[in-house]
């Protein structure tokens, strides 16, 4: 491995995406937790669940040895579903070199804690090793195939940034950097709960107003609670914040969206998770993002009524006509 090399944990559509693109510049390991799934990917040199047809560059290694993918290279990009990404930091902390330096791509609070991916970090490992958080609007199938993006990596450390972010760039992938990680996350997170409302006014086929006055409010919901946490507001307005966000309500690459429009069309809960099948951030996150609404004494109605539908039974229709009901009140306010 060259000295550049770079380690990706999690190979799901996501991470798989991100390592096909930093492999086309650097040497890349691409890690996962399923041996027969790796061995399979070894083999026919595509991931052919999420990405069929998307051939693996050369300079892109597949590995079933964690500690090996580890100590391999000294920046590492974690790719897993947060509530996954606890156990991964654990499993990885006795194969750390003293010059790691850890980036993921991760989006979503911590099923259980509400935590930020950030806060699980330093709480496993303290902040000795410089952290980063990649971010933006992106979907995996686009950025495999090589189609343009722009995507934030944020860190409170400014090196760490621009390399994460220079790995990153290249011809089809515009790469910005941000020092604020909590407005960063926090986009990135709450997007998820709002797709799957914009999905359920589509199912509902309620019409363009109704998505677009929902995108616009639930942009509201999210900076409110920005302004709450400490974000800052110009990160909102930029790719990790209003542009994921657009993408994720509008497109049906999206998961969330996509159990949205399932949910609003009529199917049951369960039969949609299962059609889907891959991870539902959002269904998780709606639970935590209501909880942190409700600590930080936030007014967050969109993101309210998704936990009641996806978690107390509550019928989509009732949904819209409990926000469609809520009091006249200034635009500012809420």
């Amino acid at each position: 491995m060259a000295s550049d090399a770079i380690s990706v944990l999690g190979a799901g559509s996501w991470g798989t995406a991100l390592a096909i693109r930093l492999a086309t510049k650097h040497d890349t390991l691409l890690w996962g937790h399923e041996p027969d799934v790796m061995s399979r990917l070894a083999s026919t040199r595509e991931n052919s669940k999420f990405l069929p047809g998307i051939q693996f560059p050369e300079r892109l290694q597949i590995e079933t040895d964690l500690a090996n993918t580890v100590h391999a290279s000294r920046d590492l990009l974690i790719v897993v579903p947060s509530h996954a990404f606890r156990e991964v930091i654990k499993n990885i902390t006795g194969h750390l070199k003293d010059d790691s330096r850890i980036a993921w791509a991760t989006k979503g609070l911590e099923h259980g804690s509400g935590k930020f991916m950030s806060d699980v970090l330093d709480e496993e490992l303290g902040t000795r090793y410089p952290a980063a958080v990649v971010s933006g609007p992106t979907f995996a199938l686009e950025v495999a195939r090589g189609l343009p993006t722009a995507l934030t990596v944020a860190s409170t450390n400014p090196a760490f940034a621009n390399d994460m972010a220079a790995r990153l760039h290249g011809d089809v992938m515009r790469v910005y950097t941000s020092d604020d990680m909590i407005g960063v996350q926090l986009g990135g997170t709450v997007k998820n709960v709002l797709a799957i409302a914009s999905g359920i006014t589509d199912g509902l086929q309620l019409g363009a107003n109704s998505r677009a006055a929902l995108i616009t409010r639930g942009l509201a919901e999210i900076i409110r609670l920005g302004d709450a946490m400490g974000a800052r507001r110009e990160t909102l307005m930029g790719l990790a914040g209003v542009g994921d966000l657009i993408l994720t309500c509008t497109d049906d690459l999206s998961r969330n969206r996509r159990l949205g429009l399932a949910l609003g069309r009529g199917t049951a809960l369960k039969v949609a998770v299962e059609e889907i099948g891959q991870v539902v951030e959002g269904f998780n996150t709606a639970r935590e993002v209501v909880q942190l609404a409700r600590e930080y004494r936030v007014d967050m109605p969109i993101s309210e009524q998704v936990y009641h539908v996806l978690h107390e039974g509550l019928s989509p229709r009732d949904a819209v006509h409990n926000l469609l009901s809520r009091d006249i009140r200034p635009e500012s306010a809420g």
